[in-house]
């Protein structure tokens, strides 16, 4: 994949590896307008009402990911220091659309790619999907994301790129990012790409949200990982960079 994605990448996607929701958004809506002539009255406007509400959604939630993923600045990884001549993780959860534009931006980075996907504790059916889709760069080094194979301070900067939510248990999610603050240089920096379970992320994905950790949420796992924020950067209203920093060098 290069830097320039192709138009329309990005909510293509979004179908291809979730069809089954529309799917069955689409056998609810054939089933509400099929029976609509046969209900009472009163109950012939809920139907329109919840028909329409449910079209709204998919659209809103469409347009949204249409705009972060195929219209923003999201994959130019415009906050990105100057990785060149750098050794540097790139972590994903079995989809990755970063690694070649990254080795494009700055063709002298030495990148490392894990991936840390395992069908056994993270079963998003979508990931599946999209594994099969887009087979792991070559070099890709699997990996346990409680225990990544690498010394300490191994690389000067860690990047993680929509992956880590994939990681639901909170505990997991610690010991993941204990092992990032490890491997990390004492003066280095670990990129968390996300959505957030918030308000924008509610209106444009409604109980979609779920799926993403609150800020509150990363901030307690950051800490007891003995990470610090540097910043949070606001790619867009529904995705965020928290810029991390090892508190001392623990490890």
């Amino acid at each position: 994949m290069g830097i320039e994605r192709k138009r329309f990448q990005g909510v293509f996607n979004i179908i291809r590896f979730n069809w089954h929701f529309y799917v069955i958004a689409g056998a609810i809506l054939i089933v509400l307008f099929s029976i609509n002539s046969f209900v009472p009255v009163f109950l012939q406007s809920l139907i329109i009402w919840l028909g329409l509400l449910i079209i709204i959604t998919i659209i809103v939630s469409l347009t949204t990911s249409f705009y972060v993923y195929d219209y923003s600045d999201l994959y130019k990884l415009y906050w990105l220091s100057d990785l060149n001549c750098k050794k540097v993780l790139n972590i994903n959860a079995g989809f990755d659309e970063t690694s070649t534009i990254i080795k494009r931006i700055f063709p002298k980075i030495d990148l490392t790619i894990c991936d840390f996907y395992d069908p056994d504790k993270h079963t998003e059916i979508s990931i599946e999907r999209a594994r099969k889709a887009y087979p792991s760069h070559k070099n890709t080094v699997r990996v346990d994301s409680s225990i990544l194979p690498f010394e300490n301070a191994t690389f000067s900067h860690v990047i993680t790129i929509l992956s880590a939510h994939e990681i639901r248990k909170r505990e997991e999610r610690i010991l993941f990012f204990k092992e990032l603050n490890r491997i990390t240089e004492p003066d280095g920096h670990i990129y968390v790409t996300e959505h957030l379970r918030d308000l924008n992320n509610f209106l444009a994905y409604n109980v979609g949200f779920l799926h993403f950790h609150s800020k509150r949420n990363w901030l307690t796992v950051f800490e007891k990982s003995d990470l610090y924020l540097v910043r949070e950067i606001k790619i867009t209203p529904f995705i965020s960079t928290f810029v991390l920093k090892k508190n001392g060098d623990t490890f």
